[in-house]
């Protein structure tokens, strides 16, 4: 008799919900779900209020916009679509967002979804990276740091390159790290490791490869094999970086320039030039031909941007953005390798410590003392580093805790933690007062348990090392739940709540995002323009909010102090011309008379309706709807119509392109419409004042005629004088 099974069998999609549940067969019940939770609130707490950013830094958005339009503006990273100038970084950034527009069109999501998932992609690797020696609880300790990590939190969820260069600097480190654990393999991660580089360098150029020296120097001391085998594989990892990141730049050098849009932050229309000075060198000695600022001063001065020293990151303006758990990483390193110094030479415990705190000391020295331009936001490139030692260091030393030196190490650390947690927490004392002595508190319990009864007790000793986690993480997870709550816009943004950034100098409403957009007064920065006791300059309102309380249109930022281009004429004042509604123009656009709207260098101009509507009519018949001095004035007015807007001199309006012959020839050939006047962002040739810049806008001024449009001063280049 046969017997007939009742049972269905399970369904395929089933089983693999089931095995991507469970994880792998040797792994405790909880490492998966764990792992997936980890995943889940890191992706929720960085989609929490997204769209308050609207289009974040409107300089990359407009280039995302621009490629979603032109295929060519998508390969070159071109601020428009008609492809005058390039953003001043090559495109890799912007191409998986500027998909993302071009599949779903252009909203604030659409271009800040893209960096989520590059922030969750980023703690996914750090966990698989450091689980894989460490085990799953030092991963998911490692991955909660770098997801609490405040400038974490605030560049996954910002359109600068900043977020794919910490994730490919991660999946760099990841595949080095396999690449040391056995020589069977190792060339294929090595090669890997090499893409992912080569990568990184077409997203942020020269700082890909802070890190190269110390990956490249622990592989070939402490991988396996002969040393032949060693040095071969790194020639062949050094090719393929070459390899993905020289495609492009060959193109680019080798293309006519006359075909393709213009090099932006170069002074001499190259991509090498770009890549090496004002990219390069000029950021490590502050001599940063066509930058704002740029030339650093001596006696630990940073030019415009800050003291230098060992204290930099530790100072008002960027302890409370990545050092909380900066001496706790530093530390459990010193410890980390106490521990493993006596192992073989192919320790992959050992290496790790090295792989991972070579490149954080590289980073840090780096950042430390660099003269060039250096803003807050740089260091989410620390981030990965830091998370990755505090959940090895204290792992290694948990499984020691029997030694009094381990124990004693780790209650120093969660000491040291809390202390210097509550000196950050007081840079703000009347933003939650009570939680800096919480953690105080916190902090010295864990490390007497730590010292005492948790050598002795695995229970106890669990329950003091996760006080002593959590004091740690409170400080850092009040200041990323600020962050995600609020909008930032601009050029410059930093993390945390009004007050913590800037050395304390913070302009804009409620101490949110907007509210970095704009000067960098606390620095001394060019062009910054603060008025007497405290007002705002050029007619803005205070703190860098529009007039009467509007949100700027097209989601962009307030505009911020930069000065008019010399030779404009002063904010408020007209050319003389008589007044009145200009013939067939759209309602609210007159003749004479100088508008508001000062749009800034740091950030983008307020757009009005009237403005909008003018750029809007005609303007398939242009081949830019308009010009506009500097790329974020620019970029405001092509959001808002999305449409082509040339940006004069680039990203501060210093860049020579075009010359003034090219544009007086564009002008003739019919292809541009309107010369937007208020809302200069670089004063004209940049911070020169007898650059390109300044030549057009005079040329402008003498020959066409002045219209007020809305708040704006635009000058139509159909209608001459």
């Amino acid at each position: 008799m046969t017997t007939v099974s009742t049972t269905a069998p399970a369904a395929p999609g089933a089983g693999r919900l089931t095995r991507l549940w469970r994880g792998r067969a040797e792994d405790a019940p909880w490492v998966r779900p764990a792992f997936l939770g980890l995943l889940a609130v890191t992706t929720a707490l960085y989609l929490w209020n997204l769209s308050a950013s609207g289009y974040a830094n409107s300089f990359y958005s407009a280039a995302v916009q621009a490629g979603s339009e032109s295929w060519k503006a998508f390969f070159f990273g071109s601020l428009d679509a008609a492809n005058a100038i390039t953003v001043d970084k090559p495109p890799a950034a912007l191409w998986p967002v500027a998909l993302s527009v071009r599949l779903f069109g252009l909203g604030s999501w659409q271009i800040l979804v893209p960096e989520v998932l590059m922030g969750v992609a980023t703690v996914a690797v750090l966990y698989a990276a450091v689980r894989r020696r460490f085990g799953a609880g030092a991963g998911l300790v490692a991955g909660g740091v770098l997801a609490l990590t405040p400038v974490a939190a605030l560049m996954f969820r910002f359109n600068n390159p900043d977020a794919l260069l910490a994730l490919l600097m991660t999946v760099a480190v990841y595949c080095v790290l396999r690449a040391l654990e056995r020589d069977g393999g190792a060339a294929r991660w090595l090669v890997w490791a090499g893409v992912a580089f080569g990568l990184a360098f077409l997203a942020k150029t020269l700082q890909a490869f802070l890190i190269l020296p110390p990956l490249a120097l622990v592989y070939g001391v402490c991988a396996p094999g002969t040393i032949g085998r060693r040095i071969g594989r790194l020639a062949l990892a050094g090719l393929a970086m070459l390899v993905s990141a020289g495609w492009w730049v060959a193109l680019v050098e080798l293309w006519p320039a006359s075909s393709r849009p213009y090099v932006g932050g170069s002074q001499n229309n190259s991509f090498l030039e770009l890549t090496f000075g004002y990219n390069g060198l000029g950021r490590i000695n502050g001599n940063e031909v066509g930058s704002v600022g740029g030339g650093g001063r001596g006696g630990g001065q940073g030019g415009g941007w800050g003291e230098t020293g060992i204290g930099r990151m530790f100072g008002d303006s960027v302890g409370g953005q990545i050092s909380w758990l900066l001496p706790a990483a530093l530390v459990l390193l010193v410890a980390g390798l106490v521990v493993t110094w006596r192992a073989p030479r192919t320790d992959t415990a050992r290496s790790a410590f090295l792989v991972w705190g070579g490149s954080l000391l590289i980073t840090l020295a780096v950042f430390s003392f660099m003269a060039g331009i250096f803003h807050e936001y740089y260091t989410v490139a620390l981030a990965p580093y830091v998370a990755a030692l505090v959940g090895m260091g204290a792992a290694v030393l948990r499984e020691e805790r029997n030694r009094l030196v381990a124990s004693a190490a780790l209650a120093a650390t969660v000491a040291v933690t809390a202390w210097w947690a509550w000196s950050l927490l007081g840079r703000t004392p009347e933003w939650m007062p009570w939680l800096r002595w919480a953690v105080l508190a916190a902090g010295a319990v864990a490390a007497l348990g730590l010292l005492g009864a948790g050598r002795v007790d695995r229970r106890l000793g669990l329950g003091f090392a996760g006080l002593g986690l959590a004091a740690g993480l409170a400080g850092p997870c009040a200041y990323t739940l600020a962050t995600v709550d609020s909008g930032h816009q601009g050029s410059i943004v930093t993390a945390g709540p009004a007050g913590a950034g800037f050395g304390g100098m913070r302009g804009g409403p409620g101490g949110g995002g907007g509210r970095d957009g704009g000067m960098r007064m606390a620095y001394g920065f060019p062009g910054a323009g603060q008025a007497p006791n405290g007002q705002a300059p050029n007619g803005q309102a205070p703190n860098g909010q529009a007039p009467n309380g509007q949100a700027p249109a097209g989601q962009t930022g307030p505009g911020q102090g930069a000065q008019l281009p010399p030779g404009a004429p002063p904010q408020g004042q007209g050319q003389g011309q008589a007044r009145g509604p200009l013939p067939g123009a759209p309602p609210g656009v007159e003749r004479g008379g100088m508008g508001g709207g000062m749009g800034g260098l740091l950030n983008g101009a307020s757009v009005s309706a009237a403005a909008k509507a003018a750029l809007l009519k005609d303007a398939d018949d242009f081949t830019w709807a308009a010009a506009a001095i500097g790329a974020q004035n620019a970029a405001s007015y092509q959001l808002a119509t999305e449409k082509p807007v040339m940006a004069i001199g680039g990203f501060n309006g210093s860049d020579p392109s075009p010359t003034l012959d090219a544009f007086e020839r564009y002008v003739a050939e019919g292809r541009i419409h309107y010369f937007i006047a208020s809302g200069g962002g670089g004063g004209g040739g940049g911070m020169g004042g007898n650059g390109t810049s300044a030549q057009i806008t005079a040329w402008v001024q003498e020959t066409f005629e002045q219209v007020t449009v809305g708040s704006s001063t635009f000058y139509d280049l159909t209608s001459p004088k």
